[in-house]
């Protein structure tokens, strides 16, 4: 096993891709982009330890991918993602990639570990074959080189380089900055970094992803309470005196239907994103809750297909609300109304929902991966 530690940085927010979905979630077959680069690299070198970098509303959805590599918070910049991830490095050396580079090809992984104790930083690079023009004034493209990941160095020397306010945009810069040694090697034009969404195309190593759908499953059950106004669907129930009893509003038809996505994506439940022991969302409006889980979702590669709900009440009357309700979900899910379709039905007296004493709603929500094939 080497002595070398691998970092993957992929705690960004892809501002400029874009795509619907962020790049580290783009699916390869059934992998996110994250976990397919993870794979390939280690498949490549034994590496000691692998750290991903991820982002904080994302890491504890990362857990449920991988048990073979260490997850650390990201910060707000490349830079501090990459402080916060060397905290955890106890080998000599490491190895720094950015998630968007997907298809290193074997030789160049080779060549940095081979290299790592030639300099300070190893760094792969590629010669120009145009002509090169900087403020107006052409300049000899000899000596201009391009700049790739991943970048091998010395663990001690980059946290160092680092230890500065000065943001840099890549690990050698950095280290050249504090008068480390730099040692170039080959890079590769298959080393293509993900910006924009249009350089998807140009990558032979990247799969379509799998055409399945998932389904999960949503139920909530709220009691009565006096002198609260009632939120249904993300609609205003009214005329009546009472409202539903929770540390939020209430809303039992949007609670059902973020389980049900959240069980569609297998990231768990509505408590463990909006904990009722969280003063912030004592009387939340939830609609606001499924607009977080819906970006959350469409964030992590998934797209809303369609959503089944059956609302079981004895009172109030539901079909007075129902296209409004419809209409609501659809807007909050960014689907088209027809794919949303909203029931209705009594407990037929029984139970304590026959006694008028409080509504359940019960959802089923289809997800599918976000097709970057057919951007």
């Amino acid at each position: 096993m080497s002595n070398v530690t691998l970092i993957i940085l992929c705690a960004g927010n892809s501002t400029r891709f874009g795509l619907q979905a962020k790049k580290q979630w783009l699916r390869i077959d059934h992998q996110p982009l994250w976990l397919y680069v993870t794979n390939r690299l280690k498949n490549l070198n034994s590496f000691q330890k692998i750290i991903i970098v991820s982002h904080k509303d994302e890491i504890s959805y990362m857990k449920n991918f991988a048990d073979d590599v260490d997850f650390v918070e990201g910060g707000d910049t490349r830079q501090q993602s990459m402080l916060n991830g060397l905290q955890n490095v106890t080998t000599d050396y490491v190895m720094v990639t950015d998630v968007a580079r997907a298809c290193i090809p074997e030789d160049v992984i080779l060549d940095l570990i081979k290299n790592k104790t030639q300099a300070d930083c190893i760094v792969p690079v590629l010669s120009v074959s145009d002509t090169v023009v900087f403020k107006d004034d052409t300049i000899n493209r000899d000596e201009v080189k391009l700049i790739q990941t991943p970048q091998l160095s010395n663990t001690e020397v980059l946290k160092n380089a680092l230890n500065t306010d000065i943001e840099f945009t890549d690990d050698s810069s950095a280290i050249k900055s504090i008068g480390g040694t730099i040692k170039y090697i080959k890079g590769s034009q298959k080393s293509k970094k993900l910006t924009f969404g249009d350089e998807l195309t140009s990558l032979d190593c990247l799969k379509a992803p799998n055409n399945c759908c998932f389904n999960g499953t949503g139920f909530d059950i709220h009691p009565f309470e006096d002198n609260k106004q009632m939120y249904l669907g993300g609609v205003k129930i009214e005329g009546l005196d009472y409202g539903f009893k929770a540390h939020s509003d209430g809303d039992v038809l949007i609670h059902s239907i973020i389980d049900a996505i959240l069980g569609a994506a297998g990231a768990g439940d509505i408590g463990e994103f909006f904990p009722d022991t969280d003063e912030k969302y004592k009387g939340v409006d939830s609609k606001l809750l499924l607009n977080s889980i819906v970006t959350f979702i469409y964030n992590v590669g998934y797209e809303i297909v369609n959503i089944d709900v059956t609302i079981i009440a004895q009172q109030p009357k539901i079909n007075p609300y129902k296209i409004q309700i419809k209409n609501t979900i659809a807007k909050l899910l960014n689907i088209e109304k027809q794919f949303v379709n909203i029931k209705a039905t009594t407990a037929e007296k029984l139970g304590f929902i026959g006694r008028k004493e409080g509504v359940a709603v019960q959802s089923i929500a289809t997800l599918k991966y976000y097709d970057w094939t057919n951007r």
